[in-house]
């Protein structure tokens, strides 16, 4: 009798844990659990609404997801490519990291034609993109079994230009809506570094934003305001910082490995890719 009351006590204090963690979340689903693989990534909102993530369903697909959280293959990635960041550019463009070739990918939402805008071999894998407000890219490239990585600027008519090399394992990336400032992460380092943009694209006064001393890191996106949207990968949340690194709100995910993010045209509504759920979550941004 007395063993049965206490499992019947330690069921219901293990209900009660679970529903305090349930409350605790502020994200739902978007859309279905297990429709991406765990490569999931990207994501990138176009003027419509849309949204599009790499890795729908199987490796080396890009998915298109509708406002209603509908997800349908958008296209297949040729010659073994694999996608990984995504960035959307004007009105017909996405931009796609493909690490397995080394490649920046140029791929029109109309005709759905897809090009290689810039290769190379030396990078150790393109990881994520950000596009400057001229239409410079900028990319990460770690080498996560060395815990190193780089920095490149990416153009159209001198392709990959190496920025800095021997960094921690770079993967989130993003420019200010002004362009004038650059952000980019160490996963493993667990640190974000702010540079200045000039007037020719590079870099300079490079500063410490923030450390954080525990779990990893992913995604990053500006709002319209200038704040910055990261991923806490292990943790399971989305940390918002101020341009000068000061944290203002933290959002708490139902997975536990957000690997990046986007919004809504409105920058009301955050969408997070889930590698440990295969989905994407949303929260309301509560316009920080």
């Amino acid at each position: 009798m007395a063993n049965t009351l206490k499992y019947f006590i330690l069921s219901i204090l293990v209900a009660q844990f679970f529903i305090s963690c349930s409350l605790n979340v502020d994200s739902k689903d978007f859309t279905e659990e297990d429709q991406f693989t765990e490569g999931i990534e990207g994501p990138a909102t176009d003027s419509e609404g849309n949204i599009y993530a790499v890795n729908f369903q199987r490796q080396g697909t890009i998915g298109k997801i509708t406002k209603n959280g509908n997800a349908s293959i958008f296209v297949e990635l040729p010659n073994g490519s694999i996608g990984n960041g995504i960035r959307y550019r004007g009105t017909d463009h996405i931009y796609v990291a493909d690490y397995t070739n080394h490649n920046i990918l140029k791929i029109n939402l109309v005709t759905k034609g897809i090009k290689v805008l810039a290769n190379q071999p030396l990078a150790n894998q393109p990881n994520d993109l950000t596009i400057a407000p001229n239409g410079t890219i900028y990319a990460s490239d770690p080498n996560w079994s060395n815990e190193t990585g780089n920095l490149w600027k990416i153009t159209k008519e001198k392709g990959f230009e190496l920025l800095e090399k021997n960094m921690g394992t770079t993967n989130g990336i993003e420019v200010s809506p002004d362009g004038k400032k650059l952000y980019v992460n160490e996963s493993i380092q667990r640190n974000i570094w702010v540079y200045d943009i000039d007037k020719d694209n590079n870099l300079s006064n490079k500063k410490l934003l923030t450390r954080f001393k525990d779990f990893g890191m992913d995604g990053m996106r500006c709002t319209s305001k200038g704040n910055l949207y990261v991923c806490r990968y292990g943790k399971g949340s989305v940390v918002v910082l101020t341009p000068n690194g000061k944290i203002v709100k933290e959002f708490f995910l139902k997975g536990k490995k957000p690997t990046n993010i986007t919004f809504s045209n409105d920058y009301e509504i955050a969408y997070v890719t889930l590698a440990d759920r295969g989905c994407i979550e949303k929260f309301k941004t509560l316009q920080y």
